[in-house]
C-alpha cells in the first residue's frame, strides 16, 4: 500500500509537471499563473525571498495600477463639466464657456507641476500604499503651544530631484485631476462674463498657489490632519476624497469670484428681483451629468489609493446611493415646494450635490446614512441656490456655490456626525477607527468644524487677494458691448454655434442691453 502511495505521488507530481510546460486551455483563469512565472537565476526555482518580493511587488504594481485608472476616470470628469456649464449658460457664449473648462486642465496642471505639488505633498512622508518611498519627508512648520503645526511641503517641485519616482509620479497624477476639478467650479459661478485673459492667470494661480496649501493641511500632513495627534480632537480633520479639499475649496472661490466680477447684465431688476436667463441646453447639462457621476467613482474610489482595499466596495454603492437621493429629492422638492415642475437643471444640481456631500464621508458610513446625506443634501442645494441668488444677490449661472461649496461643507459636517466606527483605523496617525458624533466621538465632530472654518477664511482671503490683483492688472471683466453681444467672437474669434447673436438672449436682457446703449 504504501509503494502504490508514493507511487501515485511521483505520477501526480510528473503530471503537475507536464502540465506547467504545457498547459491546456484555462477558461476560468483560476490555473494560469504562478510560481514558474517568476523570474528567478537558479534554474527557474524561486527562493522564499523572491517570492515574498514578487507579492510585494505585484501588491503595490495593484495599487498603483488602481490609482491611475481612477485618475483617468476623473480626468475625464472634466467633459462632464464643460457639457453641464456650457448647457446651463447662453449660446452666445458657448465657445467661450467650454474653452474656460478646457484650458483650465492645462494651465493648472502646469502651476501644480511646477509648484503646487511640491506645496501640497512635500512633506508627506512614506507612500504607504505605493511602496513606501519617503523622498518626500519636507514639511515647513511652525510650533505653536509646544506643537509642531504644519503648513505646506518643501520638496517635489517640477517632480525632479527626490520627486523623481513611479509611486510620487502615480500620486502626482491622481492628485493634480483632484486640483483640476477645484479649479473648474469658478468658471460657472463666472461664466458670460469673466475675461479670457483674466482667467487664464487665475487657471496658474489656482493649481500653484490656491489648492495646495489647504490641501496640504488636510492630505498632505498639515496641522488640520494633526488635530488628533496634538489635540486629541478625534483622526484630526478627515476628508476622504475632497469635500472640503475640492469641493469646498471650489465653493469658497466660486462665491467670491462671482461677488467681485458682478452679476450678468440684466440679471437683476432695479427692485433687486432676479430675472431668468435661460439655459441654452438642458439635454448638454444631464449628458455632462452622467458623465461627472460615472466619473465620481474614480474621485471616491480611488482615494483609497490601495486596489487591494476591499473597502472600495462600500465607497462605490454609498456614492451611488447619495447621488441617487440627492437627484430624486432636488426633484420632489423643486415639484412640490418651490414650483409646480420637477426642473431638471435641478435634478442635475440634486445628483451633483448628493455626489458632493457623499465626498468625505462615503469610506466612513453605513448605506442607509448615504442615502440619507444624498437626501439632505438634495434639498439643501435648492435652498442655497435661492438663498445665494435671491438674498446675497450673487448671480452664479450654474449653481456651483451651492453644489460644491455648501454641500462641500455638509458632507464634512456629515462624517464628523455619522461615521460608524468601522474603518479608518489609524487614519492620520491616531489609533483606532473614525467615529463621528452619534457613534461616541464629539471632538471628531468638532476637527470637523474646523477644517470648514479654516477652509472658507483662507481661501476666502487668498481668493480676494488674487482675484483683486487680477482685476487691477488685467480686468476681471469683459466690456458692456461685449457681454451684450456674446463673448464667443470678440474673445475667442470663433462662435460656439454658427448663426448665434445676442438675440438669444432672454428678452429682459435684451431690453436692458438696449437701454444701456441709449443711455
Amino acid at each position: 500500500m504504501k509503494r502504490l502511495l508514493i507511487l501515485f505521488v511521483i505520477l501526480t507530481m510528473g503530471c503537475c509537471a507536464a502540465f506547467a510546460q504545457e498547459r491546456g486551455p484555462d477558461p476560468s483563469g483560476a490555473n494560469t499563473g504562478g510560481a514558474a512565472d517568476i523570474a528567478v537565476a537558479n534554474a527557474g526555482q524561486p527562493t522564499p525571498a523572491e517570492l515574498l518580493a514578487a507579492i510585494g511587488h505585484n501588491k503595490v504594481a495593484i495599487n498603483l495600477m488602481w490609482t491611475l485608472i481612477c485618475g483617468f476616470l476623473v480626468m475625464f470628469m472634466q467633459a462632464g463639466f464643460a457639457m453641464v456649464e456650457t448647457g446651463l449658460t447662453q449660446a452666445k457664449n458657448a465657445a467661450h464657456t467650454v474653452a474656460m473648462n478646457l484650458m483650465v486642465y492645462p494651465l493648472g496642471m502646469l502651476g501644480f507641476y511646477m509648484v503646487g505639488f511640491g506645496l501640497m505633498f512635500g512633506g508627506i512622508g512614506p507612500l504607504l500604499t505605493l511602496g513606501g518611498y519617503a523622498g518626500l519627508n519636507h514639511e515647513v512648520s511652525i510650533t505653536l503651544f509646544g506643537k509642531s503645526f504644519g503648513l505646506f511641503g518643501g520638496t517635489g517641485f517640477f517632480l525632479t530631484g527626490s520627486a523623481y519616482d513611479a509611486s510620487v509620479f502615480g500620486l502626482f497624477l491622481f492628485q493634480m485631476v483632484f486640483m483640476d476639478t477645484t479649479a473648474t467650479i469658478p468658471t460657472g459661478s463666472m461664466a458670460e462674463r469673466w475675461k479670457f485673459s483674466a482667467f487664464m492667470v487665475y487657471g496658474l494661480l489656482v493649481g500653484a498657489i490656491i489648492y495646495p496649501i489647504y490641501g496640504n493641511w488636510v492630505w498632505g500632513g498639515g496641522w488640520l490632519a494633526t488635530l488628533g495627534s496634538n489635540f486629541g480632537l478625534g483622526h484630526g480633520h478627515v476628508d476622504f476624497a475632497g469635500s472640503s479639499v475640492v469641493h469646498l475649496t471650489g465653493g469658497v472661490l466660486a462665491l467670491i469670484g462671482a461677488i467681485m466680477i458682478g452679476p450678468r447684465l440684466g440679471k437683476f431688476k432695479k427692485d433687486g428681483s432676479a430675472n431668468p436667463i435661460a439655459a441654452h441646453s438642458i439635454p448638454m447639462a444631464m449628458i455632462g451629468t452622467f458623465i461627472l457621476a460615472f466619473g465620481w467613482f474614480g474621485f471616491n474610489a480611488g482615494s483609497t489609493l490601495a486596489g487591494g482595499d476591499l473597502r472600495i466596495a462600500v465607497v462605490a454603492v454609498n456614492t451611488m446611493l447619495a447621488s441617487a437621493t440627492g437627484a430624486v429629492a432636488a426633484a420632489l422638492w423643486m415639484w412640490r415646494v418651490r414650483s409646480n415642475k420637477p426642473d431638471p437643471s435641478m435634478m442635475c444640481n440634486g445628483m451633483l450635490a448628493g455626489l458632493v456631500a457623499i465626498t468625505a464621508p462615503c469610506a466612513f458610513v453605513s448605506a442607509p446614512v448615504a442615502c440619507l446625506i444624498g437626501l439632505i443634501a438634495g434639498v439643501l442645494v435648492i435652498e442655497a441656490a435661492f438663498f445665494v441668488e435671491r438674498v446675497l444677490k450673487v448671480d452664479d449661472p450654474v449653481g456651483a456655490i451651492a453644489v460644491h461649496g455648501v454641500n462641500g461643507a455638509w458632507g464634512c459636517l456629515a462624517l464628523g456626525l455619522f461615521a460608524d466606527g468601522t474603518y479608518g483605523d489609524g487614519w492620520n496617525g491616531v489609533p483606532g477607527p473614525v467615529a463621528g458624533l452619534f457613534y461616541g466621538n464629539s471632538s471628531q465632530f468638532i476637527a470637523q468644524c474646523i477644517g470648514i472654518g479654516a477652509n472658507i477664511v483662507f481661501i476666502g482671503i487668498l481668493g480676494f487677494i488674487v482675484f483683486k490683483l487680477i482685476d487691477v492688472v488685467i480686468g476681471l471683466r469683459v466690456d458692456t458691448e461685449t457681454e451684450s453681444s456674446g463673448l464667443d467672437i470678440p474673445e475667442m474669434g470663433v462662435p460656439g454655434y454658427v448663426g448665434v447673436t445676442d438675440s438669444l438672449a432672454s428678452p429682459e436682457l435684451t431690453a436692458t442691453h438696449s437701454t444701456a446703449r441709449r443711455t
